[in-house]
């Protein structure tokens, strides 16, 4: 089958531009997994678990490289089809596509209305005159303006947010990596901070693995990078780039950068909530280190907020023209940007912000449980797409020019990965009211799926 035929067939959407350079799709994929989930949430983490926690981070990071492997797979072996939707489309068939599509929307688009809401708390401690309503709308306001010019604007924006936090990321590893090594005394903190406060894990396996749902979700965004790239002038070589790096990133800039705080402060001194960034920097003597942080998750909150937005556009667009969404919201505006698609991201980000405001313990509560675990799922299905893309390869007797490693059982792995983190979740009592939410999220949207006479698997 044609690539022309393939995208037809998979609903892919029309008339992207195709106006992203490299660049932009590489540093959409080095942003997409640095956001306030390190700056900030990586707290909740070190807490839980101690020392421990970089166990959690190398698996979760694990769980992330295997599935850009396989979108990079899946992308080289059906070149043109898009986002990774398509690919489902193609392997799963419309059913399996619309559930992922929709519960993939639904995650970003309450990350819109999340993301507005922190960066409002954030710029409204520095102007408290400013209502926190007025600012989140403004946020929002101005990143929608953003994705609306064009998508080159959006990829310039992204590009230099994701430049500021890998530039931060990086200056704060190597300081803190010279401090331990040329400070007096500094290197003697070491072990006493890894060994001598209840241990390498105080808490027990039982809370490495606790860890894990709260490191899994701060790696999502890599994906990402297989959505721009469909924009952009080479979307396998993109793709496939970034699945290559994906690996490095969370090293450099999760493991590394975790593993330092670790040596230079005892973990049983990070208090979840507060950026244990701020407090090694304060540590390490290091000037305006609470300044300095704040604007670095400022910017990081931006970026994200800046790519949910691209994010739900761009899903919305593809669902429209599958005709799992309104036809109305595949058209274009003059720079070939989904115009509706983008305005109507915006307008639910606004009302999840306003839930946060007047119902934050309710009904905000209610939708970030049911959206929290849903990529978990979303995951889940990329793998089950890639098993049967390689089933159907090899009744035709094709072999992948790009393959997954360990095939079917790297593969099989990912799907047992995800699985387990959300029976994980739904044991831990702390966890098990999101697991709960979000599986009854995903069930309805499953229901929906039925209820349209999706078929429920792809033609042979």
């Amino acid at each position: 089958m044609t690539a022309q035929a393939i995208a037809a067939s998979s609903g892919q959407a029309p008339e992207l531009a195709a106006s992203l350079r490299p660049r932009h799709v590489s540093m959409i994929s080095l942003g997409g997994i640095i956001g306030a989930g390190l700056f900030v949430g990586s707290s909740a983490a070190i807490a839980a678990a101690g020392p421990a926690v970089l166990l959690a981070y190398g698996l979760a990071g694990l769980v992330c490289l295997l599935v850009m492997r396989m979108l990079g797979e899946m992308a080289v072996a059906r070149p043109g089809l898009g986002s990774f939707h398509a690919y489902i489309r193609a392997s799963l068939g419309p059913s399996a596509a619309f559930v992922s599509g929709w519960l993939y929307w639904y995650f970003w688009v309450i990350v819109v209305g999340f993301e507005a809401v922190a960066g409002a708390a954030l710029i409204h401690d520095w102007a408290p005159v400013l209502p926190v309503f007025a600012i989140g709308l403004g946020l929002i306001a101005a990143m929608t303006l953003t994705n609306i010019l064009s998508v080159r604007s959006y990829g310039e924006f992204e590009f230099w947010f994701s430049l500021l936090k890998v530039g931060a990321i990086a200056a704060f590893a190597v300081g803190g990596i010279a401090w331990l090594a040329a400070a007096p005394h500094a290197a003697a903190r070491i072990v006493p901070n890894l060994a001598s406060h209840g241990g390498l894990a105080p808490h027990g396996l039982l809370a490495v693995l606790a860890a894990v749902p709260v490191v899994i979700l701060s790696l999502t965004g890599s994906e990402i990078a297989s959505i721009a790239a469909a924009e952009s002038s080479d979307p396998v070589r993109n793709v496939t780039r970034a699945a290559r790096t994906v690996a490095l990133r969370i090293v450099l800039f999760y493991v590394v950068s975790i593993a330092v705080i670790l040596c230079v402060v005892p973990w049983s001194a990070v208090r979840s909530g507060h950026s244990p960034f701020v407090l090694a920097m304060d540590v390490m003597g290091l000037p305006g280190g609470e300044t300095v942080m704040r604007v670095v998750v400022l910017v990081a909150v931006l970026s994200c907020l800046n790519s949910a937005l691209y994010v739900t556009s761009r899903t919305l667009h593809e669902l429209a023209a599958a005709g799992d969404a309104p036809r109305a919201l595949v058209r274009m505006g003059r720079r070939r940007v989904p115009l509706r698609a983008v305005l109507a991201g915006s307008v639910v980000g606004i009302a999840a912000s306003i839930a946060a405001q007047a119902s934050p313990d309710l009904v905000f509560a209610f939708l970030i449980n049911t959206s929290g675990a849903l990529i978990l799922v979303i995951y889940a299905i990329v793998a089950l797409a890639e098993i049967r893309m390689r089933q159907d390869m090899a009744r035709r007797g094709e072999r992948p020019s790009h393959p997954m490693w360990w095939f079917p059982w790297a593969s099989r792995a990912t799907i047992a990965a995800n699985a387990g983190v959300l029976a994980a979740m739904a044991i831990l009592p702390g966890q098990r009211a999101q697991a709960a939410a979000s599986l009854g999220s995903t069930a309805l949207v499953v229901v929906a799926s039925r209820l349209r006479g999706h078929p429920r698997r792809a033609p042979d």
